[in-house]
């Protein structure tokens, strides 16, 4: 076989997991397609561009080939003339050592060496979840910690190591402030750390890259769903494992596995199983479906008349585009509403779509106080995102806030029954998403299918087309619109139906 070099992607990968090193080289044709890979692409180009800006005088090292692709040995002298030039800062600057690769986003010269500027497109602390933030500072530092060695190598003084990420608290004003923008985060001493294990850890990412097997790893912490290589790496597994009930944490998933309770026929057995995965189980195995109607019946109670079924499409610009917007802020941008007047009565229809370039927030903010009485109920499925929404309209605009906070107040969410699993069956595959509850509770309606829709399926698709609206032809802008309210239009649409089926299985009890 030969040998194949490293790249700082190669050294991430292979820090994350070195199984996932070795198939991303030799079997990527096994990898689960993802849908949202392009759009990732995008924004971290744009915001690598914008980077480039962050500090004067920057002079870009890329050299492409006529087909597009970087000519890493054109980088690498032209590299080496910047460095010996002394330019204040190089984008790309590239370097090799005995085949380990790097190119860095941006490298800063002062009179005591020269400074790794790390970008990334996401914001200095990006998730809800503590964890995964710890663990994405990791592969960032071990990442930079790589750059620093391969440098090193090559007789540069690195005189300090930063990690350039998208400040969330940054709001934009009348024009982009790029220091505002970029949180500077000095990564000296989580390098330093770190910085002793790349010698070996390039060596031994080398070696799994000679050989001619992946390696054998069971799943560990690092492991996760999303992995574009999980279903690859768990073919061998059960089909029904612990891995498969959607809700239950990883680690408790992989602690059942490795305890021994590898199926649903042997994890059903297991010592303090939660009751609502042992319903995933039985309904599985035994072919059981769970109403429980009293439970049922009381959450009916808290729906009241005349009922707002509501729901918003949103987009998540990573720099900001609106005036008072922060990186990655959700902006709703539409949103569909079916009126109810009775239980399973008729339905009215309303509905609002932004102009695709403009600022939504003010017309949608008036839009929803027209359309909503002050003190009415309304309905949504996983209504926290809505929740969310209208409390930061509410913000926004404190001239409506009383009636917009009006409506948060007064919602209920529908996903409570499913979530409890007070209503579960088999089809709905472990999982309470209304996309698993529809189908499961109106199997091949028609009227009811996604898939059926055009251009736009589901949220991530109306999140990445609506931007894009305002660079089509009319044509082509008129169809993607009447394909964005058709989509909307059935998310409310299937809330409607989904509630009529909680009456009827009580009327029919």
């Amino acid at each position: 076989m030969a040998q194949v070099g490293l790249s700082k992607s190669k050294y991430a990968a292979y820090c994350q997991c070195p199984k996932l090193l070795w198939l991303s080289q030799y079997r990527s044709n096994e990898a689960t397609p993802d849908p949202q890979a392009d759009s990732r692409m995008e924004i971290g180009i744009q915001v690598g561009e914008l980077a480039r800006n962050y500090f004067e005088g920057t002079v870009n090292a890329t050299e492409i080939y006529p087909d597009g692709s970087q000519n890493r040995i054109a980088m690498l002298k032209r590299t080496q003339q910047l460095i010996d030039a002394q330019t204040p800062v190089i984008a790309e600057a590239a370097f090799s050592y005995d085949g380990n690769y790097c190119a860095v986003d941006l490298l800063r010269y002062t009179p005591e060496g020269w400074i790794i500027y790390e970008v990334k497109s996401t914001t200095a602390d990006s998730s809800e979840d503590e964890a995964e933030d710890r663990k994405n500072e990791l592969i960032h530092t071990l990442d930079i910690a790589y750059q620093r060695w391969v440098l090193e190598q090559c007789g540069i003084k690195v005189a300090g190591t930063h990690l350039l990420a998208l400040d969330k608290t940054y709001r934009l004003g009348d024009t982009l402030d790029l220091h505002g923008l970029f949180a500077d985060l000095d990564y000296a001493d989580k390098v330093a750390e770190y910085y002793p294990t790349v010698t070996n850890g390039v060596a031994d990412a080398k070696r799994i890259l000679q050989s001619a097997e992946p390696l054998l790893v069971a799943p560990t912490d690092n492991c996760t769903k999303k992995c574009a290589f999980w279903t690859y790496c768990t073919k061998h597994m059960p089909a029904k494992n612990p891995f498969s009930i959607m809700g239950m944490q990883f680690r408790t998933a992989r602690k059942y596995y490795e305890q021994g309770y590898e199926t649903f026929d042997t994890l059903r057995t297991a010592p303090k199983l939660n009751p609502s995965y042992l319903k995933v189980i039985e309904a599985e195995l035994d072919n059981i479906d769970f109403i429980e109607l009293p439970a049922i019946r009381e959450f009916l109670e808290t729906v009241h008349y005349p009922l707002y079924h509501l729901d918003f499409e949103t987009m998540q610009p990573a720099i900001p585009q609106f005036k008072g917007t922060k990186p990655y802020q959700q902006i709703p941008f539409q949103y569909s509403l079916h009126i109810q007047y009775e239980p399973c009565g008729p339905v009215d229809h309303k509905e609002f779509l932004a102009i695709s370039g403009q600022n939504p927030l003010r017309d949608i903010a008036e839009a929803l106080v027209r359309d909503i009485p002050f003190g009415a109920c309304s309905i949504a499925y996983n209504k926290g995102f809505e929740q969310t929404r209208l409390k930061e309209l509410a913000e926004l605009f404190p001239d409506l806030a009383d009636h917009l906070l009006s409506i948060r107040d007064n919602m209920v969410d529908l996903d409570v029954p499913f979530r409890k699993k007070n209503y579960y069956t088999k089809a709905m595959q472990g999982s309470y998403s209304i996309k698993y509850v529809l189908p499961a509770l109106f199997p091949n309606d028609p009227e009811l299918d996604y898939h059926s829709l055009e251009d736009v399926h589901n949220g991530g698709e109306a999140m990445t087309i609506f931007p894009k609206i305002q660079f089509m032809e009319p044509k082509e802008q008129a169809r993607v619109r009447a394909n964005l309210l058709k989509y909307c239009c059935l998310d409310t649409y299937a809330m409607v139906k989904v509630l009529g089926k909680l009456y009827e299985c009580c009327r029919m009890s």
